[in-house]
C-alpha cells in the first residue's frame, strides 16, 4: 500500500514539474492518461494523491476546528477549446459540517491557471465557490490541470482537475 502511495504521488510530482512545458501531442496523452488513473481512482476526501510528500513545499495548516465538504465536481472538461482561449469554471463546495468552513488557499499545480475562490467563512449549509481560469495559449492537444483547495477539513488539500483538447 505505501509503495502505491508513493509511486502515485512521485507520479504526480513529476507530471507537475513537466505540465507547463510545451510537449507534443503524444507525451501529453501518455501522462494525461497516467495522472487521470491516479486522480479518479479515490474519491476527492481520500484522494491519495492528496497525502503529503517530503520535498514538496508545507502545506498551509489551519488551526480552525473541521468541517466536512461536498462538490458539486471535483473534475471538469472544458471539451475542445481553441489554443490561445481563456477560459474557466466554478466548482461550488458545499459546508456539510458543523463548523464554518474556510479556504485559506488555493494552489494551481501550473502558471497557466489561476484561482479565485470565496474568502470569507462559508457557514454550515451554505455554498462558497472555487473558480479556476485556464489560459491554453502554451499548450497543444490534450491538457490534464489541478488545483488544491486548503482549508479546514481533515483530509486536505482538495484537488480540482480539469481537462481540455486543445485545436491549432
Amino acid at each position: 500500500m505505501k509503495k502505491t502511495l508513493s509511486i502515485i504521488a512521485l507520479s504526480i510530482i513529476g507530471f507537475g514539474l513537466v505540465s507547463c512545458k510545451k510537449e507534443n501531442k503524444e507525451t501529453q496523452s501518455t501522462e494525461t492518461a497516467t495522472t487521470d488513473s491516479a486522480a479518479v481512482a479515490a474519491p476527492v476526501t481520500t484522494d491519495s494523491a492528496a497525502a503529503p510528500v517530503t520535498g514538496e513545499a508545507a502545506a498551509p495548516v489551519s488551526n480552525e476546528p473541521s468541517t466536512s465538504v461536498a462538490l458539486s465536481e471535483n473534475s471538469f472538461d472544458f471539451g475542445k477549446i481553441k489554443k490561445g482561449d481563456k477560459v474557466e469554471h466554478v466548482y461550488e463546495i458545499t459546508n456539510t459540517g458543523k463548523n464554518p468552513l474556510i479556504i485559506s488557499e488555493v494552489k494551481p499545480g501550473c502558471g497557466c491557471t489561476a484561482p479565485d475562490f470565496t474568502k470569507e467563512p462559508i457557514m454550515p449549509g451554505k455554498k462558497g465557490k472555487v473558480t479556476l481560469h485556464f489560459d491554453s495559449s502554451s499548450f497543444d492537444g490534450n491538457v490534464q490541470k489541478y488545483a488544491d483547495v486548503f482549508a479546514n477539513v481533515e483530509k486536505a488539500p482538495i484537488r480540482l482537475t480539469f481537462t481540455a483538447n486543445i485545436q491549432p
